[in-house]
């Protein structure tokens, strides 16, 4: 009997410190940028209390790519929606790999990389979670290298 006494004490604190749902038409646009992407916050800090968790989407436009910039100390993960993303990393984006709708992208603390929609004609939309309440974006001065090498993406697990 204690124990329904307890949840039914708690239920007011639930209701307004539970669960929250974000509406799509109302993210957060202000937040910190790179050349190139169109980047909303979702959830994070200040918009629904995320202490370890920053959500939001990215989207590109067609044919276009980002600057080179990396996340800090936060890791990062994309997941494509809609068209074909093409990702560049390493310290002269010497490095590619693409991902198409369904597939998720892993991008570790400090790794220079950058966002390319490889689609002449369709938007590169994606879901977008890091590791803290707070999004951080630090733009780097690059040269990029002029052919970057292919990196099939295998995760540990699945090697060949």
């Amino acid at each position: 009997m204690s124990e329904n006494h307890s949840h039914d004490h708690a239920a007011p604190r639930w209701k307004h410190d539970g669960v929250r749902v974000i509406p799509g038409n109302s993210l957060d646009g202000n937040v910190p940028s790179t050349p190139g992407m169109d980047r909303k916050a979702a959830i994070d800090f200040a918009r629904a209390g995320a202490q370890k968790l920053w959500a939001g989407t990215v989207t590109i436009h067609p044919d276009a790519k980002t600057g080179a910039h990396h996340h800090g100390h936060l890791e990062s993960v994309i997941f494509v929606v809609r068209g074909k993303a093409r990702m560049r990393w390493g310290d002269k984006l010497e490095f590619t790999a693409e991902a198409g709708p369904g597939d998720f992208i892993f991008v570790p603390p400090y790794v220079p990389h950058q966002e390319i929609n490889a689609s002449r004609d369709e938007v590169l939309e994606c879901v977008l979670v890091r590791s803290d309440g707070q999004a951080v974006a630090i733009n780097l001065d690059i040269e990029p290298v002029e052919k970057p090498e292919t990196v099939k993406w295998i995760d540990p697990v699945h090697r060949e």
